[in-house]
């Protein structure tokens, strides 16, 4: 569709005056460079009256059939007008930056859209609709994106939440949502959130890791890697632990990518953020209450129908609650091979959680018996760590070997050594063996994958 229609007349005849617009087009510098550049208040005012005028004279209809491309001249021809007619003054790049944020407020989410368009950003938080941080390379740092006020806040949270047919108001002042490229975004509003509406995009990356990008960046080494692939392939019951920005879905994708294809995997999320890539998968996702508080899917609810789907492989994206006891009763009865992932700072803590997360189905199960459910479902405890200089690593490799009277065992087979800090804030280490091998590994022989002694030795070390 051309662009035929997609002014009323009275801008049509003001843009008749005048055939061609003197505003350039952006080049991919500005636009990366764009939340970086502090703005004047002249300028936010400048542009809400541009979005304003522009929400009366256009055609919204066409608006929804156009792309950007087809849009930006267009837009560029009426702020062009504008300028003169208000005789408001600015100068050449901000002039290309007021075109490019308002045609992302017209086609995407207004001043978060550079952002996300930005390779280097892996998380946004917008503490207010002033104060917009950004995450890169581990390190957090303030932007000088903005929104103009609360309302225009609420707007871009309402264009996010919508999306994926959730909402947000007094009544459900929090939400779990994702954008359409897997990001996962959080929101809440007041009266919960006193300075104003607050948001969390936890980003995903264009192209999804692989094994050799963490080896890369020495979050693990090229033996670690092939030997966790061994261990999903051999349909260990695996647990990833970690803080939050630990990596913990991350490494679950890249694990889960050594699953066979001939294999049916479910998939139970919250928020749907896992990328799958085989093609028999079955992404199951949560349902809040709707408006009169029923009708609400829990993560309990997707399990149990889960193991009617006839599953080879069930992935879990977070354990938070009472669907642990249907997880581990579901790798207790069969279901080899299941992977999760949960928030704890280390692999005793995360058994820990598990039994606090049983007790929470009100199911009165003796300390034992839940110890015992707990260790014989599990193989291993993987944990990941955020280090003080932003890097990511896996800090740990645990094999769970079983009750001991009343005590979970559990063994490293793997860790990570921390060796002090240089000059420049970077944590210096090394990985190494504990010199112990797993009880497993005859699992792993035995479905074909090598395990060779040598990978054990206190005397083989990683960098």
């Amino acid at each position: 569709m051309g662009i035929k229609g997609f002014f009323s007349k009275s801008q049509s005849s003001a843009k008749a005056k005048d055939e061609t617009p003197t505003v350039q087009s952006p080049s991919p510098a500005s636009e990366e460079g764009a939340s970086r550049v502090e703005r004047s208040e002249h300028f936010y005012q400048v542009k809400h009256k541009i979005h304003s005028r522009l929400l009366e004279e256009l055609n919204l209809q066409a608006l929804e059939d156009l792309n950007t491309n087809e849009i930006r001249p267009e837009i560029a021809s009426v702020v062009d007008h504008f300028l003169r007619d208000e005789k408001a003054f600015l100068n050449s790049e901000e002039t290309v930056a007021l075109v490019d944020e308002i045609v992302d407020e017209l086609k995407g989410l207004g001043p978060l859209e550079p952002l996300l368009k930005d390779p280097t950003v892996s998380d946004i938080l917008c503490n207010s609709y002033r104060n917009i941080y950004v995450e890169r390379f581990g390190r957090l740092e303030k932007t000088h994106a903005r929104f103009l006020n609360e309302a225009h806040m609420m707007n871009i949270i309402d264009r996010i939440v919508s999306r994926v047919g959730r909402r947000i108001d007094e009544s459900t002042p929090m939400v779990d949502a994702r954008l359409p490229d897997g990001s996962r975004v959080n929101a809440i509003i007041p009266p919960l959130a006193l300075d104003g509406p607050s948001v969390s995009i936890r980003r995903f990356a264009v192209h999804p890791l692989k094994m050799n990008d963490l080896v890369k960046y020495k979050t693990l080494t090229p033996e670690i890697g092939e030997f966790l692939a061994g261990c999903v392939q051999a349909k260990l019951n695996i647990m990833i632990s970690g803080g939050t920005g630990s990596g913990k879905t991350t490494l679950l994708n890249i694990l889960s990518g050594y699953i066979p294809g001939t294999e049916r995997i479910i998939t139970i999320e919250d928020a749907a953020e896992l990328q799958m890539q085989q093609d028999h998968v079955v992404r199951l996702e949560t349902r809040p209450a709707n408006i009169e508080g029923s009708g609400m899917v829990s993560q309990r609810d997707l399990v149990r129908n889960s193991l009617r789907m006839r599953p080879d492989r069930i992935i879990i994206g977070e354990v938070r609650g009472a669907e642990a006891f249907d997880m581990l009763q579901a790798m207790n009865t069969g279901h080899e091979g299941s992977l999760t992932t949960i928030h704890a700072n280390t692999p005793r803590d995360s058994l820990t959680r598990l039994e606090s997360m049983i007790l929470m189905t009100g199911i009165n199960l003796p300390e034992t018996a839940m110890r015992f459910m707990v260790s014989s479902a599990l193989d291993m405890v993987i944990q990941a760590s955020r280090l003080s200089d932003g890097t990511r690593k896996i800090t740990s490799i645990s094999e769970v070997v079983g009750l001991e009277g009343t005590i979970i065992t559990l063994q490293d087979i793997f860790i990570f050594e921390k060796q002090g800090i240089d000059e420049n804030g970077k944590v210096l280490g090394r990985f190494r063996p504990t010199g112990i091998r797993p009880k497993f590994a005859e699992k792993l022989e035995l479905a074909g994958i090598p395990v060779p002694h040598r990978l054990f030795s206190p005397d083989h070390f990683g960098e």
